[in-house]
């Protein structure tokens, strides 16, 4: 019967040597469960999961720089996930992200075969769940009735991390959003909708269909035409403002 499962390829991603080691230990005894690679961090996580396409990631939720939840936001191509964690407080994000397992540590044999048997559960299912979206994922990242602190954007190899209090805008630009900050621009794949529902509004407004302004880098607001405004940002950009934005704007200032 063993020789009829189809090899799953996992990668492992903790930031402590000594989970890695149980894990791979663990794994490596599963049969047909093939480790593929290793990480520390989510950095490399990110990048180890574009080179090597795993069958499936068992991934902390806390570790240093990118949590869990930021690694799977990140991911263009998102494998089945088995959250590995000394933490139960993360359990209901967990599945809200559609993670086919969540295993507390000090994670046991038996316990992490249960894992294994979910995972080939759920991959020979017809009717397998699809990921979810970016902004459920980074919803997921943070506290219930928390605003983003900071925004991921991947940026080729690279994860580029921006702070909220430094983004001037955020602007629509098909079907990603542009953000701009300290004169530079990035852009993600991501409606700008849903972004705007995670940005805090007394900070933020939304000033026109296709712009949300971080209030504090508003310089002035000019007559651009007849009952049209712009408004002017301190470096000098311009931004549209249309007339319920601008209603929305003077509420907040």
């Amino acid at each position: 019967m063993n020789a009829e499962l189809r090899t799953l390829r996992a990668l492992i991603v903790d930031d402590e040597a000594p989970a890695r080691a149980l894990l791979r230990e663990y794994l490596t005894g599963q049969p047909a469960v093939e480790v593929a690679g290793e990480c520390s961090n989510g950095f490399e996580a990110v990048k180890a999961v574009a080179d090597l396409a795993p069958d499936v990631v068992f991934l902390d939720v806390q570790m240093p720089k990118l949590d869990g939840f930021e690694v799977l936001e990140l991911l263009e191509q998102r494998p089945a996930v088995v959250f590995v964690t000394g933490y139960d407080g993360y359990a209901l994000r967990a599945f809200e992200v559609h993670a086919v397992d969540y295993v507390l540590k000090p994670v046991g044999r038996e316990r992490l075969a249960e894992a294994v048997a979910q995972l080939r559960s759920r991959l020979d299912s017809p009717a397998a769940v699809a990921g979810p979206s970016p902004a459920v994922l980074a919803a997921a990242a943070r506290p219930p009735g928390q605003f983003i602190e900071r925004i991921l954007v991947k940026d080729g190899p690279r994860v580029q991390v921006i702070p909220v209090e430094k983004l001037d805008s955020v602007e629509a630009e098909d079907d990603y959003v542009a953000l701009h900050s300290e004169g530079k621009k990035w852009l993600k794949p991501q409606p700008l909708a849903e972004l705007a529902e995670g940005l805090d509004p007394q900070r933020f407004v939304r000033i026109h269909r296709s712009v949300v302004l971080n209030v504090e880098r508003l310089a002035r607001i000019e007559l651009y035409a007849k009952d049209s405004r712009v408004a002017i940002l301190r470096d000098g950009r311009q931004l549209p403002l249309s007339r319920a934005g601008y209603a929305r704007l003077k509420e907040l200032l």
